[in-house]
């Protein structure tokens, strides 16, 4: 497929070989301003932006990818396939299921179930596992470490529905899964089937058992801690 693509405005060479992704338009938007030297727009299709800039001096661009594996699946695909990309960091939201993880604290996604259908257009003869990139995952754990984040390691769960009938919390609970979000598990089988590399870098803004929240305002401009780690990594 030439580009532009139907979903990103840019050209080849518009954007950085590492992209560092969040669901929010407006995140990237911070992360553009707060992170980025000289960072040049090279996406506004259906307000989905990204930038390219430099970070101490490393070319590197931010992006959105909207809401749910559908949504990601299209972007990241799009991104290692047409534009060159080989390294994809998500930074995200997520719902803690564990009593031992916080609001504010962060959740490194060294795995990814989900309830999710994505897979199956792989036709693979059984249950695939989306794993993040190794040196991704331990150069993220490393600088946690380093800034002193309270932080854990393991999985999550990629849900396809946020209002859910059924939601069956307390068996991904019992199997050791940490938190939900929405979208690592699809990002995860794209950079496989591409051969390129992904992690998610997700920050508890509610705990599903105790009734924490964060607003809509927090999550938005005060997320900065899993910004540092995904941008130390570049």
């Amino acid at each position: 497929m030439k580009t532009p693509t139907p979903h990103i405005g840019a050209k080849v060479g518009e954007i950085a070989e590492t992209v560092i992704m969040a669901g929010d338009p407006l995140r990237v938007k911070f992360m553009a301003e707060n992170f980025l030297e000289n960072p040049v727009q090279f996406n506004n299709v259906r307000s989905m932006l990204g930038f390219t800039g430099t970070y101490q001096g490393k070319r590197v661009s931010v992006m959105g990818h909207g809401m749910g594996l559908p949504s990601i699946g299209i972007y990241t695909y799009e991104l290692f396939n047409f534009y060159g990309v080989k390294t994809i960091i998500r930074v995200g939201s997520a719902g803690s299921i564990q009593p031992d993880l916080h609001v504010g604290d962060l959740c490194i996604a060294m795995g990814a179930c989900t309830n999710s259908n994505y897979g199956a257009q792989f036709e693979l003869p059984g249950t695939y596992a989306p794993i993040a990139d190794f040196n991704l995952l331990r150069g993220a754990a490393d600088a946690c470490e380093r800034l002193g984040y309270h932080y854990k390691v393991g999985n999550v769960v990629s849900s396809d529905t946020f209002y859910c009938e059924n939601p069956h919390n307390d068996k991904w609970m019992n199997m050791g899964v940490m938190a939900i979000e929405m979208e690592a598990a699809a990002l995860y089988m794209n950079a496989a089937r591409s051969g390129n590399r992904a992690l998610a870098i997700l920050t508890i803004s509610d705990h599903i058992l105790t009734g924490e929240a964060t607003t809509a305002e927090e999550r938005q401009t005060t997320f900065t801690n899993m910004m540092k780690v995904a941008f130390s990594l570049i």
